[in-house]
C-alpha cells in the first residue's frame, strides 16, 4: 500500500512511519504542519528512503489535502496530526479545536471526495484510521478498565476535542460510508517524544540536577504503552482491522506518576550519576493540574483476540531504554531546550 501519514514529524506519527518503513514494504507520504512539537530530525534514518514522501502541509488546509490526495494516491490513511498536550490546551484551547476538530473534519471530507473516485477494487481496500487517545473516556477510580464500549466522559479541553475527532469520523463513516477505523490507546512513552511530556521532562530536568516537578501527591495513575509497541499495533489495525471497529491499545503498565519518577531517577543514578545526591531528592511535588484524571487503564483483549497483538516491551525495560536514548541523543533535545522549550511549567489556567 502507499500510506499517507499524518502528523508523522510528531511523536507517534514518526514511530509509525519508521516501523512501517523498516518492517513492511509500504510506501509513505507524510504531511505534517511542522509545529513545535515536530521534529523532522525523528526520521532522520528514513528520509532517502525512495518509499518515503514527506510534505509540508496543514490538514486544515483542504486545497492543499485535496491536492496531495489527487498528487499521490494513497490507499490508506492514518491519521496522527493532533494538538496533543494537556497542559497546552488548559493554557489555549483554541488550537486543539481548530486542529484536532477542525482539522479531522476537514480530512474527512477531503477523504471522502477521493474515496468516492476510486475505482470499484481500490475503493473497497481504502482505509481511514484515526488515532486517538483514552483520555475521551475521562477518569477512572481505583478499579476497572477502558473497553470500546466505555462511554465519553473527557474532563480537559485536549480530551473533548479528540471525542469530537473519533465521534465525527464514525459519522462519516455511518453518514456516508467512508471505511474508517478507530483506535484508542494509553500513554505512549519512548525516544523522540517532546520534552513536555512527564517521561522526557523528567529525563532532561533530573540530567541537568533541576527539580523534578510532580502534580498532586503523584497518586495519579496512567497505564504505559511504550511508542514501538503503539506503533505496531497500530499498523495491524490499519491491515488486518474490520472496517467500523474500535481498537483500545495499552500497554498493562499501570504506574502512579510519582512511581515513574522515582524509576527515572534510579536509572539516572545508575548511568549519571550526581556524586551525593540521589535525584530523588530533587522529587518537588507542586499544585496539581486543573481537572487532573486520576486512573486511565486499558483493557487491550480486544485487539489481542482479533489481531494477535500484544505489547512485547516490559515498562522497567523500555523505560531504561528510552533514558539511555536521552542520555544518547543530545542533538536531538538540545535545539528544543534552546529554543521551542525550556522545560517550564504549563497549564496554570491563565485567566481568558
Amino acid at each position: 500500500m502507499k500510506i499517507l501519514v499524518t502528523g508523522g514529524c510528531g511523536f507517534i506519527g514518526s514511530a509509525v512511519v519508521r516501523h512501517l518503513l523498516a518492517a513492511t514494504d509500504h510506501a509513505v507520504v507524510n504531511v505534517d504542519k511542522l509545529t513545535y512539537a515536530a521534529s523532522p530530525e525523528s526520521l532522520a534514518s528514513v528520509a532517502t528512503e525512495p518509499r518515503y514522501d514527506f510534505v509540508q502541509a496543514d490538514v486544515c488546509d483542504r486545497a492543499t489535502i485535496d491536492a496531495i490526495l489527487v498528487a499521490h494516491r494513497p490507499d490508506a490513511i492514518m491519521h496522527l496530526a493532533a494538538e496533543t498536550h494537556v497542559d497546552r490546551s488548559i493554557d489555549g484551547p483554541a488550537d486543539f479545536v481548530a486542529t484536532n476538530v477542525g482539522g479531522t473534519y476537514t480530512l474527512l471530507e477531503a477523504a471522502r471526495l477521493y474515496w468516492s473516485g476510486l475505482p470499484c477494487a481500490r475503493k473497497a481496500g481504502f482505509r481511514f484510521h484515526h488515532v486517538s487517545t483514552d483520555e475521551v473516556f475521562g477518569s477512572l477510580g481505583a478499579t476497572g478498565r477502558f473497553s470500546e464500549t466505555t462511554p465519553y466522559a473527557p474532563r480537559s479541553p485536549y480530551a473533548a476535542s479528540k471525542a469530537a475527532s473519533d465521534h465525527f469520523v464514525r459519522a462519516w463513516r455511518d453518514t456516508y460510508g467512508l471505511p474508517t477505523l478507530v483506535s484508542n490507546c494509553s500513554n505512549n512513552f519512548g525516544p523522540c517524544q517532546f520534552p513536555e511530556k512527564l517521561i522526557p521532562l523528567t529525563i532532561l530536568r533530573g540530567l541537568a540536577g533541576q527539580s523534578l516537578p510532580v502534580y498532586g501527591d503523584g497518586s495519579n495513575v496512567r497505564d504505559w504503552l511504550f511508542v514501538e509497541d503503539h506503533a505496531e499495533a497500530l499498523v495491524a489495525i490499519l491491515e488486518r482491522g474490520a472496517v467500523g471497529e474500535d481498537y483500545n491499545v495499552g500497554g498493562d503498565a499501570e504506574r502512579s506518576n510519582l512511581t515513574v519518577v522515582r524509576a527515572i531517577c534510579g536509572i539516572l543514578d545508575d548511568l549519571r550519576p550526581i556524586p551525593g545526591r540521589p535525584r530523588r531528592q530533587l522529587i518537588e511535588f507542586v499544585a496539581d493540574r486543573p481537572g487532573h484524571d486520576f486512573r486511565y487503564a486499558i483493557d487491550a483483549g480486544k485487539i489481542a483476540r482479533a489481531l494477535g497483538w500484544r505489547p512485547r516491551h516490559g515498562f522497567e525495560d523500555a523505560l531504561r531504554r528510552t533514558v539511555s536514548w536521552y542520555l544518547e541523543n543530545e542533538g536531538w533535545w538540545r535545539p528544543i531546550l534552546d529554543g521551542r522549550y525550556r522545560t517550564e511549567r504549563l497549564g496554570l489556567a491563565a485567566t481568558p
